[in-house]
């Protein structure tokens, strides 16, 4: 590669060679199984994935649409596919603490069965107690109970009355309560012949009286005693009557699950709920009454538990259910947020007040995935607000709280549930980019303790044989799964061509799948409208133009502010200290580039290098960076052995908004290099890339934009053939421009230059030689270099002799 010879137009672009094929279309491939150009990737996800690693969580990073999504989807499903089915879950009433239901591990499957059993027996104990409490052997043995005590009492009272009438008084039984009436000749006596008797006698019967009203409250308060003897006894009869109503029925299911003991415990717990609370089924219709009366009286919730309807009251609420599940259970949250991760507990409003039970609890993801896998993604976790820290408490603790936000915060008061956590198993799969990971581990502490591998998806891949054929074989199995038509030798080529551009890079090619299978998409369309059988070359070039076409706006307003004259860049002509600088603006996906003019201005100083856009802030640090290499460069390269006495300023003309990168540092050296040596600049070339301190040309990203877009200027105004760009040396092998420019190149109306250093800029700028130092150090006076090393050494005599002058200005 000679300085000053333009580059052969093959380097300018990588052509795939459709006759390698050995197909006509790709409906001809089978499928493409696994992922390509993602080996390190994909070995990060098959030890992170391993079910039987404990404790491992994977973080998938790297752009957007490369596949690791469909990767690791793909991937897991396999994986969980050959693996045992985990466990199901359900809570039950905790009959004792309302507050806390039970949590209740199963094998697959059996959580629904176990709710459906708990409902038939429990109908059937809804009409078996009934029936049992209506039979006549009931109905007798309590008769008989009731019956006793009914003698009791009037055995109790003919005893008191039998002592009264032995006293000649008797004892009369009133609406209002008891009253003593005294006896003349064994009947009642009138007040007439009470006042008649002797007054020794009336003394006596109403001592007798109040004896007797004594005995007789003796006697009274008795009776609460034998009431509630006969209380427990129909009490007692109850509970045997109930339980031996119930105790088949529930033998049956007790033996059916008598390998879970927890279940047993729950069992026997039912049972004697219901034996406490057989008013329950025997008064249903009351139920909803006595709960709005626990509820007016102020009652919490679960005092007024006992009176909520059967079918909530002994129901089970089946978290997980896994019985149609084969396998491990892969979930794929799409909004993470905290009552979606954790799960919620529901309220539900009854006369105004808000009301929950254990029926009214719901699971989460990391139920549903528990003993599987949990795909989430990153961001979203983040953005939602106390997800990301729900997510790695349960991870810390390895085990499931279920608590609403507002308990969980204190943002409340009210009495809630609080369930019996369920232990976790889980595999967590993030998926993010580059920027998210790598923020999350220098800002989370615990980030790395929980998602300790990393699965880098990269955006390109060597541009080998191997993969060449193995991208034909992935384009046409995604043309057939998105039912696209086949894709011919030469859509495939134009493609695969399409893909190396997109990764920036000639000898690499792009592993962001979905920008590919967005083209075919496209090109299908244009394939059909033409009624092609297959998608060729023509249709994706048709589907990559109008994809340029409906996003660059932006591009051509620019453009025609430049045509127009708004914005000054000049494509003929030669000026002293103005360069064509290049720059390129992402807009999406869209990036375009465009030329920017760079001017220089020199004076006596003290050898400082002014950055307008940085005094300004308008410049980012690295662009500032560039330009304060620039004065070490003068330095050393040219006056190492006196002091840089000049002043000189640097700007982006026109820019009205911030300038970041160092792409523009060999055009702002340039610019500056030819203020110093006043030698004109040709402004039918451009120029981009980094310099370092030692002059070096370095490279820099978007080259084939930034050609483009002097190319597009240049075109416009109609080429000259001495028009061309400069790039670094390094860029080449990232050549992929477009064909046009290719043409023109090939044509001799435009030229590309690849430079390796700044004097063959100045060189090829300039059209006169940059010249080397000689033995003595200096340089040739007729050269680039002559020029700026004899301008600052009149630089440093004017400083010299000013400083002097300014001395002896001092002393008078």
């Amino acid at each position: 590669m000679k300085t000053g010879q333009p580059l052969h137009p093959d380097t300018l672009y990588w052509s795939c060679n459709p006759d390698q094929f050995s197909f006509d279309t790709t409906a001809e491939l089978p499928d493409f199984e696994g992922m390509l150009g993602q080996d390190r990737a994909v070995e990060a996800v098959q030890f992170g994935t391993n079910p039987s690693l404990t404790g491992y969580n994977l973080f998938v990073l790297g752009p957007s649409g490369t596949g690791r999504h469909s990767f690791v989807r793909q991937f897991i499903e396999q994986t969980a596919a050959d693996r045992p089915t985990p466990s199901d879950w359900c809570y039950v009433n905790n009959f004792e603490t309302p507050q806390q239901p039970i949590a209740i591990e199963l094998p697959a499957g059996y959580a629904d069965q176990l709710s459906k059993d708990i409902h038939q027996v429990m109908e059937e104990v809804k009409d078996v107690i009934p029936k049992a409490f209506e039979s006549e052997d009931y109905q007798n043995r309590r008769e008989e109970i009731e019956l006793e005590a009914q003698e009791k009492q009037t055995q109790a009272f003919e005893e008191v009355r039998q002592h009264a009438l032995e006293r000649g008084i008797d004892i009369q039984k009133t609406d209002t309560g008891f009253i003593f009436q005294p006896l003349h000749k064994g009947k009642i006596a009138s007040p007439k012949e009470y006042k008649r008797l002797p007054e020794a006698e009336r003394e006596r019967l109403s001592r007798e009286s109040d004896e007797l009203e004594l005995e007789l409250k003796r006697m009274l308060r008795a009776i609460p005693s034998i009431v509630r003897q006969v209380r427990d006894k129909i009490r007692q009869l109850d509970r045997d009557v109930a339980l031996f109503a119930v105790g088949s029925l529930m033998d049956e299911i007790e033996e059916k699950y008598a390998a879970f003991p927890k279940v047993s415990q729950y069992l026997n717990s039912l049972q004697r709920d219901v034996i406490d609370n057989i008013e329950i089924f025997l008064k249903p219709h009351e139920e909803d009454l006595q709960s709005v009366i626990h509820l007016l009286n102020g009652e919490p919730l679960a005092e007024s538990a006992k009176s909520k309807p059967t079918k909530q009251r002994y129901a089970v609420n089946v978290l997980v259910d896994r019985r149609h599940l084969k396998g491990m259970p892969v979930v794929f949250e799409d909004s993470p947020t905290y009552p979606a991760l954790v799960g919620r507990i529901e309220h539900i409003s009854r006369i105004g007040t808000l009301m929950t039970d254990f029926t009214l609890i719901r699971s989460g993801a990391l139920h549903r995935a528990n003993g599987g896998y949990l795909v989430l993604d990153a961001l979203k976790v983040l953005t939602h607000p106390f997800a990301w820290e729900a997510l790695k408490q349960a991870l810390e603790s390895g085990e499931i709280h279920i608590k609403s936000l507002e308990d969980a915060y204190g943002l409340v008061s009210t009495v809630s549930l609080e369930p019996e956590p369920i232990p976790l198993d889980v595999k967590v799969i993030l998926i993010g980019d580059r920027r998210l990971y790598y923020l999350l581990q220098a800002y989370d502490p615990e980030f790395d303790e929980l998602f300790d591998i990393a699965a880098d998806f990269g955006d390109r891949m060597e541009r080998s044989p191997d993969n060449i054929r193995d991208l034909a074989q992935l384009l046409g199995t995604l043309a057939r799964k998105k039912q696209l038509l086949p894709l011919d030798r030469t859509g495939v080529a134009r493609t695969i061509e399409e893909g190396a551009r997109h990764a920036g890079d000639a000898e690499r090619l792009s592993t962001q799948f979905r920008y590919l299978l967005d083209i075919l998409r496209e090109a299908h369309f244009w394939a059909t409208e033409e009624d092609k059988a297959a998608i060729d070359a023509r249709a994706v070039q048709q589907a990559i133009d109008a994809r340029i076409r409906r996003s660059s706006r932006i591009r051509d307003r620019y453009q025609e502010e430049i045509l127009r004259e708004t914005i000054a860049i000049d494509t003929e002509g030669e000026k002293v200290g103005q360069v064509n600088g290049l720059s390129v603006m992402p807009l999406g996906q869209f990036w375009f580039g465009h030329p920017n003019r760079i001017t220089a201005r020199v004076a006596l100083g003290t050898g400082k290098v002014i950055d307008i856009e940085r005094e300004v802030e308008l410049g980012g640090p690295i662009h500032s960076k560039g330009v304060l290499i620039l004065s070490s460069f003068l330095a050393a390269h040219y006056v190492r052995d006196r002091p840089l006495s000049l002043s000189a300023s640097l700007v982006f003309e026109q820019s009205y908004g911030g300038v970041e990168g160092d792409s523009a540092s060999a055009a702002e050296l340039c610019a500056l290099l030819s203020a110093l040596s006043e030698l004109p600049l040709k402004q039918s070339l451009a120029i981009t890339g980094s310099v370092n301190q030692h002059g070096m040309v370095q490279a820099i990203g978007g080259v084939n934009e930034k050609v483009e877009g002097f190319f597009d200027i240049c075109k416009a105004r109609q080429l000259s053939g001495n028009q061309g760009v400069l790039i670094p040396a390094a860029n080449v092998k990232h050549l992929m421009l477009r064909r046009e420019v290719v043409d023109a190149v090939s044509a001799g109306q435009f030229h590309i230059y690849a430079v390796q250093t700044i004097d063959e800029c100045m060189e090829l700028l300039t059209g006169k030689q940059a010249g080397e130092r000689d033995a003595e150090g200096n340089y040739p006076s007729e050269t680039v270099n002559g020029q700026i090393y004899k301008h600052l050494i009149e630089f440093a005599k004017q400083r010299r002799s000013f400083a002097r002058q300014t001395q002896r200005s001092d002393e008078f």
